[in-house]
């Protein structure tokens, strides 16, 4: 039987492991590392993770191409990107390539504490070796959605405008939320960007990143009486903003379908 860790970290800098193994260590995660990528694949190999953290930029395998090749090897395992290069372009290649979240250096130790346990959480949601007894866990986008990860939707609308919001099992990945902080109205977003903070019951701040750029012309103020709305629909009801793209043609070419989730 494999040996069995929660988390692997995978960066050429020492001190970026040691302080997230120091986070973990907080959160009674079992964590093993590597300073490369090369080293990571043997790892994977030989031991089971629940979670990959790893760095973009690093000699030799760099994170994009380790995602290919965890791709290539079907090897499903959640991985967090993370970067110091932290442009919008590389967040969303992450996102993209199969990254299921992206976090910029520097990060704050609750930053870095609440995406490990939104990540950990879905690869719990997702595992098929846990018998649920047919029981639907969560709620794909309807087939006509677009979505940016696993995280946010758009939905273009007649006039051009467009809905954006939290995909279920996002929501689904989160402690008891118990309210939310938009932005305010005539913000321009771009692509990837974090777009709203949603937070738990445990005070932690949950960034989504925005499927589209353009300007926000309204946000959804239902869910500031009624939070609940968003596990209830968030398809429909419980979207986030109503948005004029910039260049939804352009960016909708790097989203994924969600009619591919069926």
């Amino acid at each position: 039987m494999k040996e069995e860790f929660d988390i692997l970290i995978v960066d050429d800098e020492q001190v970026v492991i040691d302080s997230i193994k120091r986070i973990c260590d907080i959160n009674n995660y079992t964590v093993d590392y590597t300073l490369e990528a090369g080293t990571a694949l043997k790892k994977i190999s030989q031991t089971k993770f629940k979670l990959i953290i790893c760095d973009i930029m690093m000699p030799g395998m760099d994170g994009f191409e380790f995602l290919n090749e965890l791709r290539n090897r079907n090897i499903d395992t959640p991985v967090i990107i993370t970067s110091g290069y932290s442009t919008i372009e590389n967040a969303v290649k992450s996102l993209y390539s199969g990254a299921l979240d992206f976090i910029p250096k520097p990060f704050t130790f609750d930053e870095i504490t609440g995406i490990i346990k939104r990540c950990l959480k879905y690869g719990e949601l997702t595992d098929p070796s846990i018998n649920r007894n047919n029981s639907i866990i969560y709620v794909p986008c309807p087939a006509k959605y677009y979505r940016l990860g696993y995280s946010c939707w758009v939905n273009e609308l007649l006039d051009g405008s467009a809905h954006i919001g939290a995909t279920d099992i996002f929501i689904k990945t989160l402690e008891n939320i118990q309210s939310i902080e938009f932005l305010e109205i005539d913000t321009t977003v771009n692509q990837a960007e974090p777009v709203v903070k949603i937070i738990s019951e445990d005070g932690t701040a949950n960034q989504l990143y925005s499927a589209i750029s353009g300007r926000i012309i309204e946000s959804n103020q239902k869910l500031l009486s009624d939070i609940h709305l968003l596990e209830k629909d968030p398809y429909f009801a419980g979207w986030l903003y109503r948005i004029i793209p910039s260049q939804l043609d352009t960016e909708i070419s790097i989203l994924t379908p969600c009619s591919s989730d069926r």
